[in-house]
């Protein structure tokens, strides 16, 4: 019976090999047909990036060569030798590969394809490429895959902009130009490659798939999207083609976002392993009715061997030393040891001498330790109380650094009862990894801590700084409801409402901008700016709170150049914090100052802003730029703020590349110090600066009619309000849903504007949009959609005008602003 059930464990053991050999041959497969696939997507991506740099060379020969000769030539030589490069480029690459062109200051400057004449409303600023190229002076960018407006093909934009001048050489490049050299043993005709942008468009294909163009992109869709899902990162990882077939997929991803895929059919890759699994299993059957007969025949297992055998079971081979140990006799058997005791010991001998060799090599804090617990005594007290695992850590000597292991007294009932087994395991790196883990518990533990403070700090000081202008509104309403009769205190509350929803607006602004720079999403835009108006228009503010707190309030400038290329609504933003702070911390008859000075021969500009108040003490100013910290000392107590605005200024700061530092003393003022980078820019013309500062005339909106698509009651009233004093008429929709049943419902060029919201029940916003633009009406593409967001971040302007609107304004709406947007339409029609 024994030995039938042992045929039976080695029959199931040589089928469990070999099922895992079939395996094993399997997933070799698969892992050369990996190293393979990949090694040709990165072949086939070093050909396509050898191409591109032809193109990125030309460009940055020409755009170095333009930059030159702005700077030394008068625009129209630079212009006639920018032809003769165009001509060149063409006869290297020949006719109609690339169509070159230059954005300079902003205008299409064409001598190849005559641009402009065919697409007059061209504007280059739209494009990803122009914004890319604007933002990394210098360098080749490389736009997605979008269609010609001339020619309707396919096409990829590489530019690049002049690091001293504004002006942008660009290549509409055509990828059906593309050619690789594909080799026959390279590429089967059951395998594919794919050329593809970031987003998936095809720039080059070759494959055996024969299907229409738009089934094979929606193809390389789904590649793409798996690739970036990582979905297809594993070496047996496939997806099903076209046909139906289990397809691998290998791909490599190009420096500029493009990617480089070859797709082989599994039963390409395969195609040996029907034949070699029938073969491994007749050879298994054979080998099986083989061991039967070995296993019938072979007698009892020699004894020394199986004691061997029962004591490799337990230990494995994990074990650098094992030894048999009889504590009654004071002996050991060696089963397994290491060099230095083999050195040192014979194969059997008295344990006390065994021990007393191991002692040589253990931490000597630990000797004393090892000796009491794995004596002979110690040894017979656990076997008596039946404890079948003993041991510990401790460190030993291995040549000449010490490394932990792990040892343990073993003992089972299928060995002598006066015997156990001995066995040492190295375990520096799982002893390392448990020290590791410990410190990341407490560290992680620590951190949980100092988050759940801050969180709790954080919510707090915001319950209480909003609370505070909302305390007011709702007090300041409920007393204007009371005293409606009396129109001088009703109009004290609505003046105290006013500034404390205005107080409530500028903290959830501070919010969202502190919550964007921890995001890296703070947007700069960046302008031809006059800092000598800038700094003046934000001191006129403040020229009044001087006179009337009793405060001096000086100012000086000395700049070669005040026109430089800058956010002015940021840099406002600066001074308004610093200076606002330095009225805060001041009282009568103290001081403030600040000086603005361009540094001599470095493109950099200092704002000094200076102040006599109470100053800060040295044990602070470490923690001033951190949010919410004030100085609780009697002397600031009462000062209104958020606690945020040192915190996004050192923000804004950094964000423009520049430094900030601060010097206080305690009852003698502060002095902020910011140094930026500013490119210089020359002066707009005082008929531009006239010609933005006329003001609107509003006559041209009266009898317009516009569609506002408003879901919040208020804010719809609020809004026909606005319009109808100007006497716009609005026809109202509550949902994106409604707003396109009523456009779609109205006669062609009925509706003059689109107002639309973007969060609404139903179909928001964009959805709106997108379907009020595909709509078969001769005003569906031209009527201006204007996008009322609830922030200005990146993303939301960006989804807008992906969803075809023409413009936004953020909440709360500045209907000036609106209006002036409306009426720059009107202009332009």
């Amino acid at each position: 019976m024994r030995g039938a059930s042992l045929n039976i464990i080695v029959f199931l053991v040589v089928l469990a090999l070999a099922a895992g050999g079939v395996y094993l041959f399997r997933d070799t497969l698969l892992r050369n047909a990996k190293v393979t696939g990949m090694t040709l997507a990165r072949n086939y991506a070093a050909e396509e990036r050898s191409n591109l740099a032809v193109y990125e060379t030309l460009l940055a020969f020409g755009t170095a060569s333009m930059e030159k000769r702005l700077q030394d030539e008068d625009l129209e030589d630079t212009v006639r030798w920018m032809r003769i490069y165009f001509e060149r480029l063409q006869t290297v690459l020949g006719g109609n590969v690339v169509v070159p062109y230059i954005v300079l200051d902003g205008k299409i400057i064409d001598m190849a394809s005559q641009l402009q004449e065919k697409m007059p409303d061209f504007t280059p600023e739209e494009r990803d490429w122009f914004k890319m190229a604007q933002k990394t002076p210098g360098v080749p960018v490389f736009s997605d895959v979008y269609e010609d407006a001339v020619t309707g093909k396919p096409v990829v934009t590489i530019a690049q902009k002049c690091r001293t001048a504004n002006a942008i050489l660009a290549f509409d490049i055509f990828p059906h130009y593309f050619r690789f050299n594909f080799l026959p043993q390279n590429l089967q005709s059951h395998e594919s490659f794919f050329l593809c942008d970031n987003n998936g468009m095809i720039l080059y294909t070759q494959t055996g798939l024969n299907v229409p163009d738009n089934v094979l992109q929606d193809y390389a869709f789904n590649l793409i999207k798996k690739i970036q899902n990582n979905e297809l990162e594993k070496y047996d990882s496939y997806i099903i083609d076209l046909d139906g077939n289990k397809r691998a997929i290998y791909y490599n991803m190009m420096y500029n976002g493009w990617y480089s895929i070859i797709t082989i059919p599994h039963y390409s890759i395969l195609k040996e392993y029907n034949t070699i699994l029938i073969f491994l299993i007749l050879s298994v059957c054979i080998f099986l009715a083989v061991l039967a007969i070995l296993s019938w025949r072979s007698g009892r297992v020699n004894r020394l061997m199986k004691r061997t055998n029962e004591v490799v079971r337990v230990l494995g081979n994990s074990y650098y030393a094992l030894y048999r140990v009889n504590f009654e006799n004071d002996a050991y058997e060696m089963i397994k040891g290491s060099g230095y005791v083999r050195e040192r010991l014979s194969q059997s001998g008295k344990y006390s001498e065994l021990m007393q060799v191991m002692l040589e090599v253990i931490e000597p804090d630990a000797r004393e330790e090892y000796r009491q617990n794995f004596s002979c005594e110690s040894i017979r007290t656990l076997v008596s109380r039946k404890v079948r695992d003993f041991g510990g850590d401790f460190r030993r000597l291995f040549g000449e650094e010490y490394r932990w292991v792990s040892v343990r007294v073993l003992f089972d009932e299928s060995l002598t009862p006066e015997e156990v087994v001995l066995c040492f395991r190295e375990v520096e790196q799982e002893k390392l990894w448990q020290l590791q883990e410990r410190k990341l518990l407490e560290d992680t533990l620590e951190t949980a801590r100092r988050s759940e403070k801050a969180r709790q700090s954080f919510f707090a000081n915001m319950s209480h700084d909003m609370r505070t202008p909302l305390n007011a509104i709702i007090g300041m309403s409920e007393l204007a409801r009371q005293t409606l009769d009396n129109k001088e205190k009703l109009a004290g509350y609505i003046d105290k409402i006013h500034y404390s929803s205005f107080q409530l607006k500028n903290l959830i602004d501070d919010i969202l901008d502190l919550s964007r720079m921890a995001e890296g999403r703070l947007d700069l835009n960046n302008q031809k700016m006059d800092l000598r108006q800038c700094v003046q228009d934000c001191l006129d503010a403040y020229r009044v709170q001087a006179e009337m707190e009793h405060k001096s309030l000086q100012a000086s400038m000395e700049l070669e150049n005040a026109w430089v290329m800058a956010d002015p609504v940021r840099i406002g933003q600066l001074l308004n914090n610093l200076l606002s702070n330095a009225f805060k911390f001041t009282s009568a008859d103290d001081a403030v100052s600040i000086a603005v000075t361009q540094i001599r021969n470095t493109g950099k500009y200092k704002f000094v802003v200076s102040d006599t108040g109470i100053g800060m003490s040295p044990e602070f100013l470490p923690h001033l730029f951190e949010p919410y910290t004030r100085e609780n000392r009697f002397g600031s107590k009462n000062v209104a703020g958020t606690g945020l605005g040192m915190s996004i200024t050192k923000n804004l700061v950094e964000q423009m590349n520049g430094e900030i530092s601060v010097e206080s003393c305690v009852g003698r003022g502060s002095t902020f110090t910011i140094v930026l980078p500013f490119v210089g820019v020359e002066p707009v013309h005082a008929e531009e600066k006239k010609e933005k500062k006329d003001a609107p005339d509003r006559e041209a909106l009266r009898g317009k009619r516009i569609l506002l698509a408003e879901d919040n009651m208020v804010n719809m009233e609020l809004a026909v309000e606005i319009f109808s004093m100007h006497g716009i008429e609005v026809v109202q929709a509550w949902n994106g849903a409604e707003a396109v049943e009523q456009f779609a419902a109205s006669e062609p060029f009925f509706f003059h504007f689109i107002l639309m919201d973007m969060q609404m029940p139903e179909l928001d916003g964009c959805g709106a949009a997108r379907q009020i633009r595909a709509m078969n009406r001769p005003d569906a593409k031209s009527v201006p959609i204007i996008a009322v967001t609830a922030n200005a971040f990146a993303e939301d302007i960006v989804a807008t005008t992906a969803a075809g609107m023409d413009a936004h304004v953020a909440k709360p709406i500045d209907f000036s602003l609106l209006l002036n947007i409306l009426e720059k339409f009107i202009k332009n029609r």
